[in-house]
């Protein structure tokens, strides 16, 4: 098949080849999927997006009237398809379910260490000749309690990963994981949760019940001085109720490997321009906030099954009109 792959780095190249063995035409568009740059897969049979392409209606009918009948996504999240419009238009969509909860989940993690054990800071001072400890004090992960609102495979691989540090687990979730309960984790309501958990982690994906689930009202209830760490979708978070918990000290430490408004920043090199983020901009004056851009799926096994699955979709779709893991 051919197949327009937008947002295209050289690693989705090196991947997506790789997984082909020459068997699919591939196009490479660097620009993200919007209105204005879907002409560019015309004459393609399937448009391969990521997390920040745009497929709104606009982008979908373009795409529909140059002749592609498959959105083959490159994520597990579809928060940024029309969903009405490409069903309106005839156009199947397939997506990766799961590719490595481990990776995001480890990411999690490193997030976690880093901001408690300062070392972002420390790496600095050490480059500078400052080996003073003042201000790196962190405490143990052994005994404190740990809140992961998502229980699903990348919630249940961090809670795997934080039973081993001897963490007491609680888990908000509408369906109950009975492998999460096997590990000993204690479902809470949302508000029980972050009343109790002295670092909370989200691992929910994006939807209309979702979005800024983690309000002013629901950082009020949080422990004073407690971390929060998302990895999950940008928007979850309301990022200027955030900022006033930041400033007012609830919060007590924050990680993100997601933002709201992500896609005007995030897998570009933008260091020799200047970020017009104001409240990204604020963010990053926190000593107590770490910020990476995206890459807690960013490893080889991940990497390799997202490009695996994605092709699995487009020739099952080639077969038989349908992909392998079709959004419902």
């Amino acid at each position: 098949m051919r197949i327009a792959v937008f947002s295209a780095k050289p690693y989705d190249r090196r991947f997506l080849e790789a997984a082909a063995r020459g068997t699919h035409d591939f196009t490479w568009i660097e620009a993200r999927l919007d209105p204005s740059t879907a002409r560019l897969a015309e004459g393609s049979d399937a448009a391969c997006l990521f997390v920040n392409d745009r497929a709104d209606a606009a982008a979908l009918e373009v795409l529909a009237a140059g002749g592609v009948k498959l959105l083959a996504l490159r994520s597990a999240g579809f928060n940024h398809v029309d969903l009405v419009a490409a069903q309106r238009l005839g156009l199947a969509i397939g997506r990766v379910p799961a590719y490595s909860p481990e990776a995001v989940a480890e990411h999690a993690v490193a997030l976690i260490l880093t901001l408690n054990r300062n070392i972002h800071r420390a790496y600095n001072r050490v480059r500078e000749g400052n080996f003073a400890l003042d201000g790196l004090l962190g405490f143990d992960l052994h005994g404190r309690t740990v809140g992961i609102v998502g229980t699903g495979q990348i919630g249940t691989a961090f809670a795997r990963i934080l039973r081993g540090f001897g963490c007491r687990l609680l888990g908000h979730d509408p369906q109950e994981n009975a492998d999460c309960i096997a590990l000993g984790l204690a479902y809470r309501p949302l508000e029980e949760l972050l009343a109790e958990a002295d670092i909370v982690s989200v691992h929910c994906p994006l939807t209309p019940a979702t979005r800024h689930l983690m309000d002013a009202a629901r950082l009020g209830c949080m422990r004073p001085g407690a971390m929060l760490i998302n990895t999950s979708r940008g928007a979850i978070l309301d990022t200027a109720a955030v900022i006033r918990a930041l400033k007012s000290g609830r919060l007590g430490h924050l990680g993100l490997d997601v933002y709201e408004e992500e896609e005007k920043l995030f897998f570009e090199d933008l260091s020799g321009t200047v970020i017009a983020d104001d409240v990204f901009a604020r963010l990053l004056t926190f000593p107590n906030v770490l910020i990476t851009g995206h890459q807690g799926f960013f490893t080889e096994e991940a990497m390799r099954a997202i490009a695996d699955t994605t092709l699995a979709n487009v020739a099952r779709f080639a077969e038989m009109g349908q992909p392998l893991h079709p959004v419902a």
